[in-house]
């Protein structure tokens, strides 16, 4: 088990799905990954729940009802990642500063810490995450729990240069794939989207680890959800597949080499 108290900043602490239809979303994950969860109020109807997702006790992610206005945009249910900062605001600003969008100014989420959206200039949206009584997943790098990030994109140059700049990570830059790294570990990728992905919207994806990634793709299709690519071998590094869930929000499966 590993347990992580604290994210350095430039970490990718926390990912949240908005769904809709929380319910059900719940079934599936809990069966496929294991998890339980913890329900909370985040606002004044019935409706407003925040779902901790746990992995033995212990926070890997959330998931929550998806906002009507989202809903009415046509947009479908999604992951979000989260990446912590020291400073919400100066991340906020240094996205503008570097040709970015911030979709939700800085803004306090109670005592728990302190957030905002932001879009890099491909078009790809991440959240930022400034803590303070709540630092993120209390577990991550296992099964069950987030290993991996991944951005897919169709200018893989300039998102790189975009995210260097507000997050200080290091890059090393591929044609395809390039991966990167904070302090020198390697914490996720940049993809540059082939042709027969024409169309889709630059984004990033959440990888979560499991121990069998055949098994967990089978499962994952029993639940009701699909395989939109995969199981597929990495040369000595492992084996993945994308999964969308019953309600059509995508994320990503990781068995290491």
């Amino acid at each position: 088990m590993t347990e992580v108290t604290r994210h350095p900043p430039g970490s990718f602490s926390w990912a949240e799905l908005a769904s809709t239809d929380t319910k059900a979303a719940k079934a599936f994950y809990t069966a496929l990954f294991g998890w339980t969860f913890v329900d909370g109020p985040m606002g004044p109807g019935p409706e407003d729940i925040y779902t901790r997702l746990q992995l033995g006790g212990k926070d890997v992610g959330a998931l929550y009802p998806m906002m009507q206005e989202q809903r009415a945009q046509g947009a479908p249910p999604f992951w979000l990642a989260y990446v912590t900062v020291a400073n919400a605001d100066e991340a906020a600003k240094r996205t503008r500063d570097l040709g970015g969008k911030v979709c939700a100014d800085p803004f306090d989420v109670m005592d728990y810490g302190r957030m905002a959206i932001l879009q890099d200039p491909t078009g790809a949206t991440l959240a930022v995450w400034q803590p303070g009584t709540h630092s993120g997943a209390e577990r991550v790098g296992e099964p069950g729990a987030i290993c991996w990030l991944e951005l897919s994109t169709n200018d893989a140059e300039k998102a790189g240069r975009f995210y260097t700049g507000v997050f200080d990570w290091g890059l090393k830059p591929d044609p395809e794939y390039s991966e990167i790294t904070r302090g020198g570990t390697p914490i996720g990728g940049i993809m540059t989207m082939p042709p027969e992905m024409r169309g889709v919207p630059p984004h990033w994806s959440v990888y979560f680890m499991v121990t069998s990634c055949d098994a967990s793709a089978d499962r994952a299709k029993s639940l009701g959800g699909a395989v939109l690519f995969g199981p597929k071998d990495i040369e000595k590094v492992g084996r993945f597949a994308v999964i969308q869930d019953p309600q059509g929000a995508s994320f990503s499966i990781f068995q290491p080499a």
